[in-house]
């Protein structure tokens, strides 16, 4: 089982002068510590369940090319970009760039969005959820048809194009691999099954029955489940001084018997480093052991 870092909260205690060297350390540090993917949120405004809104927030592409210049292993991704923020060429484009100067790093985390407050307040669209997700599976037709030999035009309802040259392409064969966030059973996990390598769940108390409609969906669309790559959100928290890392080890092993391949989520103290190595020395030899 790999473990993930998110970093979802960028007001740290030395202010925005200092974030630039503090983020690259930990970049640094959960990179030789073993992580194996490194994440931020796709968010303008923070989030209510991380901090206030007017909390310090990055623009999720630009940080995650700050990452790749600071990191050699990890994947990186945002967990989950919400498809009415970019158009569809753009993100393509945004991921293809990631994943060339990362060396095939690159992951594209994509979802219906949700943020009505963050759209409204800087003024991109938000349309209702239905309209979401005709654009979210229009995008990953769009997506998979820029990471393939076919550079002609693309027809959709809501996304036209002439001509989807993409040059380079990117490392990652066939294509950087596509996490498609969110449990909506009728929608998200059947465009997993469809179009998708990799699912993000959160660990709720349904999240087996999650992963059980997702097989029917993978059986529904003649996809191989094992092919998907699951992965659930986890807060790793492992005490101010170790004392709930067997905690979080039960933990991380009752979701791997339930089937998921990596736990994603922030570490509560950070730019706190020792808690990054604590994992590194403590966690993830023995979620690898899984």
């Amino acid at each position: 089982m790999e473990i993930g870092l998110q970093v979802p909260d960028f007001t740290w205690p030395n202010g925005v002068s200092a974030l630039g060297a503090e983020l690259a350390e930990v970049a640094r540090t959960a990179d030789r510590a073993g992580f194996g993917y490194l994440a931020v949120m796709d968010h303008f405004f923070q989030i209510s369940a991380v901090g206030p809104v007017e909390n310090d927030m990055l623009e999720a592409y630009t940080t995650l090319g700050f990452l790749a210049a600071n990191t050699q292993r990890a994947k990186l991704l945002t967990v989950i970009t919400g498809v009415h923020y970019r158009e569809p060429a753009l993100l393509a484009k945004a991921v293809t760039t990631l994943d060339v100067l990362s060396g095939g790093r690159a992951v594209l985390g994509i979802g219906a969005g949700w943020n009505e407050e963050e759209s409204r307040g800087l003024g991109f669209p938000f349309p209702p959820l239905a309209e979401r997700f005709e654009r979210l599976e229009e995008t990953l037709r769009y997506v998979l048809q820029m990471w393939s030999d076919d550079d002609g035009p693309f027809e959709g309802k809501h996304y036209q194009a002439e001509r989807l040259m993409n040059v380079p392409q990117a490392l990652s064969k066939p294509h950087p691999p596509i996490m498609v966030g969110g449990g909506g059973e009728k929608k998200t996990l059947r465009f997993v099954a469809k179009y998708g390598d990799a699912c993000n769940l959160f660990n709720t108390p349904d999240v087996a029955h999650k992963l059980e409609v997702l097989k029917q969906h993978c059986e529904n669309e003649g996809r191989d489940y094992d092919e998907i790559t699951k992965t659930v959100y986890q807060t790793l928290d492992t005490g101010a001084n170790g004392e709930k890392t067997a905690e979080l080890v039960d933990e991380l092993g009752r979701l791997h018997e339930l089937g998921f391949d990596a736990a994603i989520g922030g570490v509560p103290t950070l730019p706190d480093l020792d808690a990054l190595e604590r994992i590194g020395a403590d966690v993830i030899p023995v979620a690898a052991a899984f």
